[in-house]
């Protein structure tokens, strides 16, 4: 087939995966998979192996990606239930005072997002971001700009959450380079879309405390787990992972692979290791140092899968999309001509992702496919484990772009502050664009000088 034939397919494949996400309301793991069988129709390949290229795919992406996704959800569940994202919020407004809130909101949010989830983080810090703002004078936003803004940087830039985990996986970059860049990358971006962006848009737009808040006094630090005791467990399986990480770029160049302590570094630093030993460590001290019973940690457990196992089933199934665009040739092809092209695979890694994003709102699909397509590209480039992690980051970036009326975060943060769809459009969807700008121009300037 010609180049010309082959992105007319590729083209064809994603608005059929927008058609039936958008306009026929399919589940995105069904949607993948039809799609990804077009593609192998499409492409002449024949259904016995088409049938193979699902089954590897999915067999293949999920033996990493479920493993970490699963884990790393009870390792949330246990701080989340423990009260230990109220101990973060509660500490760091207390040391910052209450003038400077926005940075410990912003740093809160950071923290929070790394074992937990973004709504889920996100509710569980509202009665912190209203206790602040009643009676302060100052919009709403001033407070909740900076916590969201910290709460999405990490969600979309730093392991273990499930989005960068399943497209490092898919384009076979190092998580321990994910992680580095993430918080390189990260920490500037949320303070600029935090407490710089939720300055100026707080004189824009005053919003009041919700009417139904109350006031809770009672809760104190000393009812929380101890922010050193949190903080030290949410850093342990991301000292391990970079530790890893850093081991092994120095046995590489000093030829010490085989030696017993560096073999050990890695087995504990890989990321299923890591995260079981941080997620011991939480129910331990988080939870049965607190009195939490057996049966009731297994019930957390349980809970905790269960949002899990929808985002792992989807991430199988960007596997099996890119399984296909492997198998098809189409991915090799394709890459023959990119070799040619002025335009790097990061800014393609974005742009696909953004246009993705936009069009049907969901972050992890649009990580997910985005990155099946550019992965087949990458193969044939031999880019340095640095450079695939930044374009890990940038497939990010895309995927954090202009969250609007499609996209279930909107309406969360809109109707849980009270505001309405202008208003939510003129703060998140901003915000969430300036996360997206910002993060991948400094991947791409980073990029350059590598």
């Amino acid at each position: 087939m010609s180049n010309i034939e082959l992105i007319l397919i590729l083209v064809g494949s994603i608005g059929l995966l927008l058609f039936m996400v958008l306009k026929l309301k399919i589940q995105a793991f069904l949607a993948l998979l039809v799609t990804s069988v077009f593609l192998g129709f499409a492409t002449g390949m024949p259904m016995a192996s088409i049938i193979k290229s699902i089954s590897d795919g999915m067999g293949s992406t999920l033996g990493f990606v479920a493993t970490v996704v699963g884990i790393g959800a009870i390792f949330g569940q246990m701080l989340e239930s423990s009260g230990g994202a109220e101990s973060l919020a509660y500490y760091l407004t207390k040391r910052f005072g209450k003038e400077n809130a926005p940075y410990a909101l912003v740093i809160t949010g950071f923290l929070v997002a790394i074992p937990i989830f973004l709504d889920v983080g996100f509710i569980i810090l509202v009665p912190v971001l209203f206790a602040l703002a009643k009676g302060s004078g100052k919009s709403l936003l001033y407070f909740a700009i900076p916590l969201l803004a910290g709460l999405a940087v990490t969600h979309a830039f730093v392991p273990p959450t499930p989005g960068p985990v399943a497209t490092a996986e898919i384009i076979g970059a190092d998580l321990g380079w994910v992680v580095l860049f993430g918080f390189i990358i990260g920490i500037p971006v949320a303070l600029l879309a935090g407490p710089f962006f939720g300055k100026y848009i707080s004189r824009k737009i005053h919003i009041e405390v919700p009417n139904t808040f109350e006031m809770q006094d009672n809760k104190t630090l000393n009812d929380l787990p101890p922010f050193s005791q949190v903080i030290t467990i949410i850093a342990v399986p991301m000292l391990l992972i970079l530790c890893n990480t850093a081991s092994g770029v120095w046995a590489d160049a000093h030829g010490m692979k085989d030696n017993f302590w560096i073999q050990l570094l890695a087995f504990i630093g890989h990321p299923f290791i890591a995260l079981i030993i941080a997620t011991f460590l939480a129910i331990y001290f988080m939870g049965i140092r607190r009195g939490f019973k057996k049966d009731a940690i297994l019930q957390l457990s349980t809970k905790a899968l269960a949002p899990a196992g929808l985002i792992i089933l989807i991430t199988g199934a960007g596997g099996v999309f890119k399984q296909l665009l492997v198998d098809s040739g189409i991915g090799v092809q394709l890459a023959q001509s990119m070799a040619g092209s002025a335009m790097p695979p990061i800014v393609l890694a974005y742009i696909l992702a953004l246009l993705i994003r936009v069009s049907q709102g969901s972050a992890t699909v649009a990580m997910i496919t985005s990155a099946g397509i550019v992965s087949p590209l990458l193969m044939s480039l031999s880019l340095s484990e640095p450079h695939k992690a930044l374009v890990v980051i940038a497939i990010a970036a895309g995927a954090t772009t202009a969250s609007h009326v499609n996209d279930s975060g909107f309406w969360l943060v809109g109707k849980y502050l009270g505001m309405t769809e202008k208003q939510t459009l003129q703060s998140w969807t901003v915000m969430e664009t300036i996360i997206s700008v910002a993060g991948f121009g400094l991947a791409l300037l980073i990029s350059v000088f590598l």
